[in-house]
């Protein structure tokens, strides 16, 4: 996919996010010593992305035998991941939902939360494979990673009530998808051809992403959320634009950079 492809795809994206990843970041990212804990991180975050389509799943939009399914869906994927337990070759057989989706009763948006979600884990399924696939072919093994300040400081802001706490969780999660596809982009030119193919074909892949979240939140809100959605778009570019000194897939401006 060439800048003409790519264009189409990315403008929406940073037409819906508050700022663009510093240089600083992309400086550090293009730095060979820092390939490992990228990818890394990179991977634990597709399986994050999984998860928390799974608990929105779980929590809003099924029955427990459904939940449960969930549960067994994933559990492979964390047991390499959290505990390194199994051979990560065989999770490419797990990437399968095993149990046809109940929706709950009572909840109208049911469906199209599992319809939009399932989906979404699935693709961040096979996207955490593959990048278990790059890193193997660039001789890293994958190792524990701790997690970066990014999703837990962006989630704070949720209130606590309902339907208000689904409706942030699912802003939250667009901005998260978002500015993933503008670092695929912007990371692409800077590595190895492999590599920057690789995230082309996720930015291709994941792009609408955060258009079926927002799309999910405006339904289940039944009222316009521009506000909500500027609030949380001015707390991610603070996160992306500050001082970080932990480099990771979605850290915020290198604290060295940022001191200079």
């Amino acid at each position: 996919m060439n800048e003409a492809q790519i264009k189409p795809l990315l403008e929406p994206i940073l037409g819906f996010l508050k700022c663009e990843t510093p240089d600083e970041w992309l400086a550090e990212a293009q730095k060979a010593e820092h390939l490992p804990v990228l990818l890394r991180d990179h991977m634990v975050c597709e399986l994050k992305a999984a998860q928390s389509a799974m608990l929105l799943i779980r929590r809003y939009a099924v029955d427990q035998a459904s939940g449960d399914a969930l549960l067994q869906w994933l559990e492979p994927y964390e047991a390499y991941t959290y505990r390194l337990q199994g051979d990560w070759r065989d999770l490419a057989q797990h990437n399968r939902l095993k149990k046809a989706m109940v929706p709950r009763s009572g909840k109208p948006y049911s469906a199209e939360l599992i319809d939009k979600m399932v989906l979404l884990i699935k693709e961040e399924l096979h996207h955490f494979y593959q990048v278990l696939e790059v890193a193997e072919a660039q001789g890293i093994a994958y190792d524990k990673v701790t997690s970066s300040r990014y999703a837990k400081e962006l989630l704070r802001h949720v209130r606590t009530h309902e339907p208000e706490t689904l409706i942030d969780k699912l802003i939250c999660g667009a901005y998260i998808e978002a500015r993933s596809c503008e670092r695929f982009a912007k990371l692409a030119p800077l590595l190895a051809p492999e590599i920057g193919e690789f995230y082309v074909s996720l930015l291709r892949s994941e792009a609408r992403h955060y258009q079926d979240y927002l799309t999910l939140a405006e339904q289940i809100a039944g009222v316009g959320i521009s506000e909500r959605v500027d609030f949380f778009g001015a707390r991610e570019a603070e996160l992306i634009l500050s001082p970080d000194d932990d480099f990771k897939f979605h850290s915020g401006r290198p604290q060295a950079a940022a001191v200079a």
